[in-house]
């Protein structure tokens, strides 16, 4: 298979809301910024991906209402309803298999439209034992965390160091929807979203959009901007019925990082990666992910990160751009602003929030309440 690069990012920075702005707007400038960073012309590009969910969307057949705004009128174009993630890897595999040598990748977060989220979210629960009982989706994803902390033996003071590491890192990062500076004291002060999580350590929907250019190997060296590779990919899904899911462990996080670490030659996460873009959906997410892809042993990723393991400066820096609890979660497009993250890292570009040495990048997201589904994405600066 032919090697695949990343060549032009470009995202808007995620704001709580953009009355001003229309999606395809918001698209346009996303789209404009990735075309100039990849030195191309629109008329160039070939095939493209567009990451969208009808029903957040409020309108059928999204493929119909992307193609102006990307340049794409009259050439290839298909939506994926998941995360930007699984978008990159269909684009790669486009490329990889010879079809096309410039493929678009698409996704935005017009969170602010949807009236009331919790509704479309109800959606996704089983209709016949789940959803009659009335309980947000928030509360499946309570239980997990009551699972997940009883378990692991998380303390109050670990939760708070991941809230306000990110939150922290997101002062940084230009793009970020959600910085600030958070103390012990006003992690504990923070009021119950669904117990045991805390509004604070949960969080908060953002508008946004991010345009990704991939290329293949000899368009991709041929070209002016600085190339980022595609090692390895892959995605999954745990069933998500709550009397049959494993409540304590993210099933689908370890399925899709073994596919992944496999394509890229990955034998040792520890020593291998640099830096990891991690879902923190809420707070503790982000340590039973770092667990479930093999960075930390089970019921030690806490402990790690009060070492300070995961800070920008530490063994394996987590989330340097904010993560979604400092950028907010901007839904389909989560994972796109994750990869706009780490490549910047990989390029040597992030400014005062940089990793050091950065040569391998992995992200991972989860599609989110109640949804046991996820993606894992390795880059590296070198083709694998």
């Amino acid at each position: 298979m032919r090697k695949v690069a990343i060549i032009g990012i470009g995202a808007l920075k995620a704001r709580p809301k953009s009355p001003e702005l229309s999606y395809k707007e918001m698209t346009y400038q996303a789209a404009k910024l990735a075309y100039q960073d990849a030195g191309i012309d629109p008329q160039e590009l070939q095939s493209f991906v567009t990451l969208a969910e009808d029903i957040h969307e409020g309108t059928s057949i999204f493929d119909e209402y992307t193609p102006d705004q990307l340049g794409s009128a009259q050439k290839p174009m298909h939506t994926i309803t998941h995360d930007g993630l699984v978008g990159l890897a269909d684009a790669a595999m486009q490329i990889a298999s010879g079809l096309f040598d410039l493929v678009v990748v698409e996704a935005h977060s017009k969170a602010s439209n949807i009236k009331n989220k919790a509704d479309i979210e109800a959606y996704a629960l089983d209709p016949n034992w789940v959803r009659p009982l009335g309980i947000p989706a928030h509360a499946l994803a309570a239980l997990e965390a009551a699972c997940y902390i009883k378990e692991s033996g998380v303390t109050e003071e670990a939760l708070a160091e991941v809230v306000s590491k990110n939150k922290g890192n997101a002062k940084s990062n230009h793009l970020a929807a959600y910085p600030k500076s958070v103390t012990l004291k006003d992690f504990r002060g923070s009021t119950s979203r669904c117990s045991p999580l805390r509004d604070i350590e949960t969080a908060h929907h953002a508008d946004g959009a991010c345009v990704i250019v991939l290329a293949g190997e000899e368009r991709a060296k041929a070209n002016g901007a600085i190339p980022v590779w595609i090692q390895g990919f892959g995605w999954a899904t745990e069933t998500s019925a709550i009397d049959s899911k494993t409540w304590d462990k993210a099933v689908y996080a370890t399925a899709a990082a073994k596919k992944a670490f496999r394509m890229a030659g990955i034998a040792d996460p520890q020593k291998e990666i640099s830096l990891l873009e991690i879902d923190d959906t809420y707070a503790f997410k982000e340590l039973q992910h770092l667990e479930a892809i093999w960075i930390f042993e089970r019921q030690s990723a806490w402990k790690k990160t009060l070492e300070g393991a995961t800070a920008i400066k530490g063994k394996i820096p987590v989330n340097a751009s904010g993560g979604c609890l400092g950028m907010g979660e901007m839904l389909e497009a989560k994972g796109l602003y994750q990869v706009h993250e780490l490549v910047t890292q990989l390029r040597g570009k992030a400014g005062k929030r940089q990793v050091e040495n950065a040569k391998r990048g992995v992200a991972l997201a989860w599609r989110g309440v109640p949804t046991s589904s996820g993606a894992c994405l390795v880059l590296g600066r070198q083709p694998q």
